[in-house]
């Protein structure tokens, strides 16, 4: 296993290159690109990769625990099973992202473009997605209990059997997403945009609440 532990590899070109399980933890990765690099099961927690280029990046399984990844460009980055927890990805571009059951528990994605992303079945407990575009996103069986969706793009976007609990939905512009067998027992849905919804028997809705 390659150890590059609080290694400065700020502003390197690391394009294509083979770091399967390799430990990056605490790396300086400022700006760093990445683009189709191999990063499969690597250990990067706590790395920084703020504006780093991770286009086609397989991180699949990668450990990203507290990482800084603000600003990064991850499209169509593969983060299947990765471990995001706490990790800030504030204004990150995760458009067309493979994020299947990833743990994305308290992370910051505010702003952050998850169009189209696959995040089937993550766990994405309270994280914050306040003004985030998650339109045509597949969010089938996500954790989102008690998440920030404040004023949130959900246009067309897959939420069956999503648990929505307690989530802060306020805001949030739901037009033409599927919210079949979902669950949004005191979600807060102020102002919420629900034009032309798909929903079922099985849908929870807050105590009170009438689509």
């Amino acid at each position: 296993m390659c150890n590059l532990k609080g290694v400065n590899l700020r502003g390197a070109n690391l394009s294509g290159a083979d770091l399967r399980g390799a430990n990056l933890s605490g790396a300086d990765l400022y700006g760093a690109n990445l683009r189709g690099a191999k990063l499969t099961h690597a250990d990067l927690r706590g790395a920084d990769l703020t504006d780093a280029t991770l286009h086609y990046t397989g991180l699949e399984g990668a450990n990203l625990t507290g990482i800084n990844l603000r600003g990064a460009d991850l499209y169509d980055a593969d983060l299947k099973g990765a471990t995001l927890y706490c990790t800030g990805l504030e204004g990150a571009n995760l458009t067309g992202a493979d994020l299947r059951g990833a743990n994305l528990r308290d992370a910051k994605l505010t702003g952050a473009d998850l169009y189209d992303a696959d995040l089937t079945g993550a766990d994405l407990k309270g994280v914050n997605l306040r003004g985030a575009n998650l339109s045509g996103a597949n969010l089938e069986g996500v954790n989102l209990e008690g998440a920030t969706l404040y004023y949130t793009g959900l246009e067309g976007a897959n939420l069956t059997g999503a648990y929505l609990r307690g989530a802060d939905l306020t805001g949030a512009y739901l037009t033409d997403a599927d919210l079949t067998g979902a669950d949004l027992t005191g979600a807060d849905l102020t102002v919420v945009n629900l034009s032309n919804i798909k929903y079922d028997k099985d849908t929870v809705w807050p105590e009170g609440f009438k689509p």
